[in-house]
């Protein structure tokens, strides 16, 4: 049986019994003896003697159990969707397989965790589709002919009653308006049809045209062509990011940029308002964030101050993405 190809088990006992087998040989061919008083000369034989035999087993055991210990440590630091570091181990003793299993089960998990996002955002985009569709088709179709009916009504109700009648038109028209707004955030018309700069330009007047803070929109010259994929995680985390603004950052103002920053194209989302003070357990926005960047080999980086604001930065690259 080869050492290097046995198992951890085995390998301890082999180690351990090859150091006892050497200071048993040591006591029966050397001339150390001891007295049936054991003198001092013979007590420091002893010791000298067990603290090599210490120090031998540890130096042999540390080359076979160092790994476990490494993979034990990564283990219990490892968070559940969060980066975990890979472990380095050459030859081919039990530890280093047991590294190198470990580094394979991180890769099989995040291989999996990426295309498991991947099919619940597609599923999440088919489903924001198909109630746009509807909200469209049939609401808005439905507040459509209320509306229509409403103005008929006006040449054939009393006077007296004309007046809150307009109160319930304008009250129908307001809810039209409102089943426009939320199909056109559901399913983004503007960016199938026009392009993601004009798109993130539709969501900033937007944001500022219901009662949001005042966006300054930059776009710089010759940015490169995403995938519809890519265009798509830039929108969904800009329009994310402004949410998160309107909602909780009191700021009145916020500076969306979108740029080249070597091989990346970086959207930014700098607001003034109150700030938070790091870490923050992220919420299921920031966690969506960082999914979608995910997808199309992207990042997501969050910075905040207390007061001074915050800085959502969205990195994509614009080569292929890597698998």
């Amino acid at each position: 049986m080869q050492l290097t190809n046995s198992s951890l088990y085995w390998k301890v006992c082999l180690i351990n019994g090859a150091v006892l087998l050497a200071g048993t040989l040591v006591l029966v061919f050397s001339p150390a003896s001891v007295s049936r008083r054991v003198v001092v000369s013979e007590a420091v034989v002893l010791v000298v003697g067990l603290g090599l035999v210490l120090v031998l087993n540890a130096v042999l055991l540390r080359s076979a159990l160092g790994p476990v210990d490494r993979v034990i440590r990564a283990m219990a630091t490892a968070q559940l969707g969060g980066p975990a570091p890979r472990l380095e181990a050459a030859g081919d003793s039990a530890g280093a397989r047991l590294v190198r299993s470990y580094d394979a089960m991180l890769d099989r998990l995040d291989a999996e965790r990426r295309s498991s996002n991947a099919r619940a955002l597609a599923a999440q985009e088919a489903e924001r589709h198909r109630v746009a569709q509807e909200l469209h088709d049939q609401v808005g179709q439905s507040l459509t002919v209320v509306l229509l009916g409403l103005k008929k009504l006006e040449s054939l109700v009393p006077p007296e009653a004309r007046d809150e009648l307009k109160m319930l038109r304008e009250s129908a028209r307001e809810g039209l308006d409102d089943v426009r707004r939320v199909a056109r955030e559901l399913r983004p018309g503007v960016l199938e049809d026009l392009g993601l700069q004009p798109a993130l330009a539709a969501l900033a007047t937007d944001v500022s045209a219901r009662g949001g803070p005042t966006v300054r929109r930059t776009f710089g010259p010759g940015l490169p062509g995403l995938s519809a994929e890519a265009e798509t995680v830039v929108y969904r985390v800009a329009q994310e990011a402004l949410t998160n603004v309107v909602r909780h950052a009191a700021a009145s103002r916020v500076d969306l940029s979108l740029l080249q920053v070597g091989g990346c194209v970086v959207l930014e989302v700098v607001d003034d308002g109150q700030g938070f003070t790091p870490p923050v357990v992220a919420g299921a926005g920031l966690e969506g964030m960082r999914d979608r960047a995910t997808l199309v080999g992207g990042s997501v980086e969050v910075s905040s101050q207390p007061g001074k604001g915050t800085t959502v930065r969205l990195s994509v690259p614009t080569g292929p993405v890597v698998s």
